[in-house]
């Protein structure tokens, strides 16, 4: 463990050891002193060249054709937008674009480096401006499972198993306490998700954060053979979309959600109409980590594509693990949407194209599977967890909603 102080006093907390299989059953955590997001990550090897030409562009994709259906169109003037809310899916696609033509292969959901027979796969992520509900409703205890889970959830749609994880904590004066709360949910995702937290790095940065705020990032790596990588190159038309069931929001949308809470005149301590729960409650439950359950399907197989349903919804992500001339449609009545992002569509007057395009809708995670393995994931799904048949894949581009 090394301890230092630099010129910006911020704090480096870091640790040094070599990894040992013995070491992932010692105690995981090695301690130290102390939303939207565009994907661009690197897995342009040729076992991949499926994925180095989906670039994540959203751009891109409507350039080639994709489509995209909504059920209803609001127009009404006083119609929400993500834009509305300051963040622009677009400009973010447009700079993946760019990224992209400097480095090619940019735009899986995980980056991918060679190593032996296997690859190392890494992903980075934040929670976006759902830390500021956090600053308002004192839950700081779970911030940190969505930390974790944007990360792992993300390299494991390579079929990768997380094998460590670091985080950035940075803040203007360090309350201890509260910081430690934040660190207890980092090391609450690495239990779920089976890996270790490594190490990371405290900032504390005088003025540059208001008080009692901070921000947090984080930074995956695992593992999985070259022979096992899941990357979409086998889907074909006719196999099946298996839904895996959100906890709510997650960790992204959340600056359309300050404005829907904004215009709705309720506070995070009123119920969530319809619910016996508080909308505060409601809207920081944690990100469901799907790691041990996805990882449990793959090693059954059928399993071609998995995308994780973040910022871009599902009109962005699932077409990203899809070959080039295949699309999807979605099954519009084939879970039980929840009821908070009905809410937050009828106070924001939001059209079914924004909302499918900027929440997860009660999805976060889907399958691309064979019809065979959609049978037995299904059945099994009725007693050991929840998974619905939410669409198909078909011959042509983007995705439509029936």
């Amino acid at each position: 463990m090394t301890i230092t102080f630099r010129a910006n006093t911020e704090l480096s907390r870091c640790v040094a050891c070599s990894i040992r299989p013995s070491d992932h059953n010692s105690s995981p955590i090695q301690r130290y002193a102390h939303r939207c997001t565009f994907n661009r990550f690197a897995n342009g090897f040729q076992p991949l060249s499926m994925a180095s030409n989906q670039l994540g562009s959203a751009r891109r994709m409507r350039n080639s054709g994709h489509r995209v259906f909504s059920m209803t169109k609001n127009s009404s003037s006083d119609s929400l937008t993500y834009k509305d809310a300051g963040v622009d899916i677009d400009a973010g696609s447009e700079l993946v674009h760019r990224i992209a033509k400097m480095a090619p292969g940019i735009g899986g959901f995980g980056g991918l480096f060679p190593l032996g027979d296997s690859y190392l796969v890494a992903g980075t992520d934040g929670v976006g401006t759902k830390l500021k509900l956090a600053f308002e409703t004192g839950i700081h205890e779970t911030i940190g499972i969505d930390l974790v889970a944007m990360s792992v959830n993300d390299i494991v749609t390579s079929g990768a198993k997380p094998l460590f994880f670091l985080d950035y904590f940075a803040t203007s004066h360090l309350d201890v306490d509260l910081a430690e709360k934040v660190i207890k949910g980092i090391v609450d995702g690495c239990q779920q998700s089976d890996c270790i937290l490594l190490g990371g790095e405290t900032a504390e940065m005088p003025d540059f954060y208001a008080d009692g705020e901070y921000d947090l990032s984080g930074f995956a790596v695992g593992i999985v053979k070259r022979d096992a990588v899941i990357n979409g190159r086998d889907i074909v038309a006719g196999d099946v979309l298996i839904g895996l069931p959100s906890s709510g929001v997650h960790s992204n949308g959340f600056s359309l959600v300050r404005r829907v809470l904004s215009r709705s005149g309720l506070s995070l301590k009123d119920k969530l109409p319809g619910e016996d729960v508080t909308l505060g409650e409601a809207l920081m439950a944690p990100t469901v980590i799907y790691v041990k359950q996805v990882l449990d399907l793959i090693s059954k197989g059928g399993i071609k594509g998995i995308a994780h349903i973040t910022g871009g919804g599902f009109t962005d992500n699932i077409p990203r693990v899809f070959p080039k001339g295949l699309g999807a449609v979605i099954h519009s009545n084939s879970w039980d949407v929840p009821t908070l992002f009905k809410w937050i569509q009828e106070v924001g007057k939001i059209d079914d194209a924004e909302m499918r395009r900027t929440f997860n809708m009660g999805i976060g995670m889907v399958l691309v599977v064979s019809k065979e393995a959609s049978h037995r994931i299904l059945k099994d799904g009725d007693g050991a967890y929840k998974a619905y048949h939410i669409g198909e894949v078909v011959s042509g581009g983007g995705v439509s909603y029936h």
